[in-house]
């Protein structure tokens, strides 16, 4: 398992490379003109396309287009993300904090309640359970993450007025940018307990509700779905089989047989999901 480890992490800097090499190849389709038009924040700045062109060097040969990349880069320029119409470095630093936050408060429900509700719709197949769990599954799965979203707004804040949008209200936005509130970590809801401001916690909790309630329900409808399918694979398996006929309490055969074989596929959708969050 050590050396497997080992083996993938010497090929991740050549896989890429290869991803960047990959990209650059396809860039080569745009013209210099088209590339450029992604640098223009103002419609008078499309007068100018050349000098953007000559600025950023996009008439040059792909290797030195390539090689002053890989420059800008060991020196942490990042380009410019189109996105959010700013340097990439600094709109990571601006908005990856409430990304990460967000991603937080939703990975810890998905994983907790998937795994154990997908292991109960398992162990009682063709209960009410496991009826309720793939009914569950299937009918979030149905509609994407966004129609999910509008329905948390429209019934959490447009009838209950529970979870408002945003990050902070205006006073709660108006005190954390004065001097007395300090960013520690730039998490929201962390940065206010170790401040001693209890009712700014709140806040930035309702405003993070809506949010990761959409997507918590989403995404744990996925991790059901496959942790039942694991689950259920490992206990026909006959190792689990000649645990019962040990005469082995059946939670322990499914706490230390068959759920530690069932999570590793379950492993795996776990990292994907904090990555893709």
């Amino acid at each position: 398992m050590t050396g497997y480890v080992a083996r993938r992490l010497l090929l991740l800097p050549l896989v890429a490379f290869g991803v960047t090499i990959l990209i650059f190849a396809l860039l080569q389709f745009l013209t210099p003109a088209q590339r450029a038009a992604l640098f223009v924040t103002d419609p008078r700045q499309l007068a100018q396309i050349d000098a953007i062109i000559r600025k950023y060097g996009l008439d040059q040969p792909v290797h030195v287009q390539y090689w002053t990349w890989l420059k800008q880069l060991a020196h942490g320029d990042l380009g410019w993300s189109q996105v959010a119409r700013m340097p990439t470095s600094t709109a990571l630093a601006t908005f990856f904090p409430a990304t990460l936050e967000l991603t937080i408060y939703i990975f810890i429900p998905v994983v907790l309640i998937g795994l154990w509700l997908g292991t109960k719709a398992a162990v009682r197949k063709d209960q009410f359970v496991d009826h309720f769990s793939r009914f569950f599954a299937i009918s979030l799965r149905g509609l994407p993450s966004f129609v999910w979203g509008l329905i948390v707004l429209m019934v959490f804040y447009g009838w209950l007025n529970w979870f408002p949008p945003g990050r902070l209200s205006l006073d709660a936005d108006l005190f954390v940018k004065s001097p007395e509130f300090h960013r520690y970590t730039r998490l929201m809801t962390l940065d206010a307990l170790l401040n001693g401001q209890p009712w700014i916690f709140v806040d930035a909790l309702r405003h993070i509700a809506g949010p990761a309630m959409t997507l918590v329900l989403v995404e744990m409808a996925l991790l059901v779905r496959i942790t039942r399918s694991s689950m259920l694979e490992v206990l026909r398996q006959d190792y689990v089989r000649t645990a019962r006929a040990k005469g082995l309490a059946e939670p322990v055969v499914i706490r230390r047989h068959a759920r530690k074989n069932a999570l590793i596929p379950v492993v795996t959708l776990t990292s994907l999901l904090f990555v893709g969050l």
